[in-house]
């Protein structure tokens, strides 16, 4: 017992320590912090918050997390493959895949992916 506690105090002296000399340390004012400090976003605290942003970012932005997704989803696709009957399994895959190529051919022949524009 009495080791866990001399373990806990000198973590928390060591953590304190550390805190109080990072604070003195730092050029930063603590007033200066908050206007310095993007958005989650990345967007400049200081500028027009009605500032445009690239719409070609948002698609590509929405169609990695589509992706990301349906990776989710297929994942588990193989795991059922020795539990299910096998003609069901690949109707379910090859279904499941032709939506995502169809709208992958979509959003390609709108121009989704094309960056020059």
């Amino acid at each position: 017992m009495l080791k866990i506690i001399l373990s806990v105090t000198v973590a928390l002296i060591i953590s304190m320590s550390l805190i109080i000399i990072c604070t003195i340390i730092s050029k930063k004012s603590i007033l200066d912090r908050e206007s310095m400090s993007p958005f989650e976003c990345g967007f400049d605290p200081k500028s027009s918050s009605r500032m445009p942003f690239s719409i070609q970012f948002f698609l590509i932005a929405v169609l990695f997390l589509i992706f990301d997704i349906e990776i989710v989803i297929i994942l588990p696709m193989i795991i059922t493959l020795k539990s299910s009957s096998l003609m069901t399994w690949f109707i379910t895959v090859t279904v499941f895949i032709s939506i995502l190529l169809a709208g992958l051919y979509h959003e390609w022949n709108n121009g989704v992916l094309d960056w020059a524009n």
